[in-house]
Parts: C-alpha cells; structure tokens; sequence
C-alpha cells in the first residue's frame, strides 16, 4: 500500500472513530426513556448517560421507551446482576399492547455465584409464543458491559450479543405462520423477582440477604422507525423522509459468515430448542420448526 493509500485509510479510520463516538455520546436516557415502575428502584445517572434497575424484596423496577416502533435495530449495552443472581430475571424487549400483542424477548435468567446465566428468548405473534430458544453466553456478563441487539425488519428477526447472532426468526407468512410486522412495539426493561420459575424450575430461590440486586444499561440506540399514533404511520413510511431510511438493517440478514457464527452459538451454548422438544409437542413440532432458521 502506497504512503498516500496509507494516509488516507487512516484519515478514513479516524472519521469512523469520531463518528462512532459522537453516536454513543448522544445517548440520553433523560430523552429516550421513562422510568415506569419501581419507586425509585430505577434511576438515570451521570447526565443521563447511565440507568440503573433495583430489586429488593418489596419490588424491582422497570423502564420504557418514550417511543414506539415499527421496525428497527435496537441496541442495549448491558451488564447484569453480578454475584447469587439466582431468582432475579432481568429483561430487554420489544412488545406492543393487548390480548394479540406483538413482542420479542431477550430475557436474562440469574444463577448462583459461579453458574451461568440463561439467555432466554422468544417471539410473540398475534398473541402467540411458545417459540423459546435459550443460550448460555461465551463471557461473564456481570463482569463488563456486553451489546445485546435485536432487528427487526420486514424479512426476519435477529437476536444479536456483541453483533454476534444468537438466532434468526425468519418471515414464514407464506407458510400460514404469523410474523410482527403490524404492531408498533416500545423497548421495555425489567428487573424483577421470578424464583418460582427462573433458576432450575423454581428449586434455587432468591437469597434476600445479598439484595438489593442491581443491572446497568448505558449507549441505548434506536436506529429504528418511529411511530406517530397521530398519523397511523412511521417515519419510514410512504413519502416522509427519515434519517434511518437507508440503514442496512432495512434488508440485514446473515451474510456466510454469520451463519457460521449463528452454527458455532447454537453447536455450543445453545441449552434449549423448542423445536426439538418432542415431549411438549406431542401432536408435532410447530410448522417454523420445518422451515429453514437462518
């Protein structure tokens, strides 16, 4: 490479880099976000650059998005409950309202010191889940902040950890099975008591004495469609020109190499499938169980 080539990478290299930055720093959860529930459990920090969700034995505590969706790219730097997490489940995700609500979840399933997390994910249609993937993760997610993403477009959903994929809910709608693409969703979080269920079924309960149990979001992103309720559309819709109107995750999918990456997760991390879970669906596996999933 010539000394101009050179100069020029690194001039193009800087710009990213300031770019980059200028994007994390506009982060403002003042701006984005409401604190919903939790009595002050829940608090936004340092210029509102850092949020914080408490549980204690009387509650946890959550937050919303001040705005609606309808598709996007979601991203959440997030470092969980460290220590005897075990009971606590931490949530990230997307959901609309009602009985036949739209909603896609990370949910994050805390353990005894030393045991993994369970990474616990699922997509609702029209009401309808019962699509639950869960991972264990390649890290320590209470050591440092780690990047949980989640697209949606039109074509499919992709959970991502650090841009790595986790898993793909492709559109089957040709197949007759529902797809989230008619709902405007909020981002949603939580932090909450769940030790009837969360850790080995409900046997490994919260231990009171180690509250209160805290997680750390900061450098929310929403590169996304906004919903206006006045006008019954987005921002990316018909005429109306967006910022984010030319993003790439309109059309993201997995390219060679992140299927490889995707096959890597789910040949070591993946815990549980439900579409090989013959037992609890005796009558046959669900229809997307058929179909290609990346």
């Amino acid at each position: 490479m010539s000394r101009i080539n050179k100069v020029s990478t690194m001039l193009l290299l800087s710009a990213f880099v300031i770019l980059a930055c200028s994007i994390v720093a506009s982060a403002d959860f003042y701006k984005d976000i409401d604190i919903t529930w939790g009595d002050q459990r829940g608090k936004i920090l340092n210029g509102g650059q850092l949020l914080t969700l408490s549980l204690d034995k009387n509650s946890g505590s959550g937050f919303q998005s001040k705005n609606e969706y309808l598709f996007g790219r979601i991203d959440m730097q997030i470092k969980l409950v460290a220590g005897n997490s075990a009971g606590t489940v931490t949530t990230f995700y997307l959901s609309s309202q009602g009985p036949n609500h739209d909603e896609i979840d990370f949910e994050f399933l805390g353990n005894l010191t030393g045991d993994p997390y369970v990474v616990h994910t699922n997509v609702f249609s029209q009401g309808k889940g019962n699509r639950e993937q869960q991972f264990h993760l390649w890290f320590d997610p209470t050591k440092a902040f780690h990047t949980y993403s989640i697209v949606w477009n039109s074509q499919r959903i992709i959970f991502l950890v650090d841009n790595i994929p986790l898993r793909v809910f492709n559109n089957m709608e040709s197949s007759g099975i529902p797809f989230p693409k008619n709902q405007p969703m909020r981002v949603y979080s939580s932090l909450w008591n769940a030790d009837d269920w969360a850790t080995r079924g409900g046997l490994v309960k919260t231990d009171w004495t180690q509250a209160p149990f805290t997680a750390y979001y900061r450098n929310y992103k929403a590169n996304a469609c906004v919903w206006s309720p006045s006008s019954m559309s987005s921002s990316c819709s018909g005429s109306r020109t967006d910022a984010f109107q030319d993003s790439a995750w309109q059309q993201q999918a997995l390219d060679a190499a992140g299927r490889n990456r995707v096959r890597w997760v789910h040949k070591n991390f993946l815990v549980y499938n439900y579409c090989t879970d013959l037992k609890r669906f005796p009558q046959g596996l669900p229809l997307d169980c058929r179909k290609s999933r990346f």
